[in-house]
């Protein structure tokens, strides 16, 4: 049961998150930094709110932890945001998204080796079937080196925001990495608002960036950055990174119910990749087999 529920809190996760490229897309006029700074903030106190009516205790990072936990903030968080924008001015969305969707693979390998054990053949070749659905959901685009470059940051940012959080994830929990995690982006990228855009930017923006930004705040932030390290934390980063494929599925499912047209027979095609990858990624290992009397040569 407590795997189960592991799945169903990634997989909310990321359709919280595949569901937000919607949102997302109505920010494209909106101060970057002072909008993202906004948005983590507002997430940082509701998980704070979270943590104190659940009776979770917060604990102070320590030595080598701020290392990790500034490296979310300014990668998985901050560079992260700044690699979508600048890449969408080089590069069409679905460049961007296989690139995230490439992540998979990575985590199968990379995660269990911060976690102290060897990758599983399993989980690997599951990711790469994983990708390869994901891939063809979001489609190929048309780029330049500048959007590839930024489609790499992306990549590796959107491995990073877990991997780095692979370390102290057992001794702050999913809900300390969280908080913790939006305050140092939040104050991050309040400092470059500050400079790039000047403190007057936030009387630009209007109430529909305010709307987009507190769903992205809610949804996208405080109740999906919770559940995704709780999976990452009980399942572990290779089998939970397969989930990361769930993601594009979401965002093409949500489009077709905001009223956009039917996927076309390839994204279909590539759905059905993504779930016979889950399939074998996600299958519990078999027990071992109990090992059988010998036999009494009397």
């Amino acid at each position: 049961m407590s795997r189960l529920v592991s799945l169903m809190s990634g997989s909310a996760a990321m359709c919280c998150v595949g569901g937000s490229v919607a949102v997302s897309g109505a920010l494209s006029d909106a101060p970057l930094f002072t909008t993202q700074a906004l948005r983590y903030a507002v997430a940082c106190l509701l998980l704070l709110a979270f943590a104190r009516a659940r009776g979770v205790r917060l604990l102070r990072p320590r030595g080598g932890e701020w290392a990790w936990l500034a490296g979310i903030a300014g990668t998985g968080l901050v560079i992260f945001n700044v690699a979508l924008v600048q890449g969408a001015r080089h590069a069409e969305p679905a460049v961007l998204g296989v690139a995230v969707a490439c992540v998979p693979p990575l985590m199968a390998v990379a995660g269990p080796l911060l976690e102290g054990r060897g990758p599983s053949r399993t989980v690997l070749t599951a990711a790469i079937v994983v990708t390869a659905g994901a891939a063809l959901v979001q489609g190929l685009g048309r780029t330049d080196a500048a959007g590839l470059a930024w489609a790499t940051v992306a990549f590796a940012c959107e491995a990073a925001f877990t991997l780095l959080a692979v370390p102290v994830l057992g001794r702050h929990g999913p809900v300390g990495v969280s908080v913790h995690a939006v305050w140092l982006a939040a104050a991050m990228l309040a400092v470059l608002g500050t400079v790039h855009e000047g403190p007057a930017a936030v009387g630009r923006l209007t109430s529909r960036d305010l709307l987009a930004g507190g769903y992205l705040a809610v949804m996208v932030t405080a109740v999906a950055f919770v559940l995704w390290y709780g999976s990452v934390a009980r399942l572990g980063a290779g089998t939970a990174g397969l989930l990361t494929g769930i993601a594009p599925v979401a965002a093409a499912l949500t489009g077709v119910a905001l009223g956009g047209p039917a996927p076309q027979p390839l994204v279909w095609g590539g759905i059905a990749t993504v779930a016979v990858g889950l399939a074998l990624g996600l299958r519990p290992s078999p027990a071992p087999r109990a090992p059988q009397p010998a036999a009494n040569p009397a």
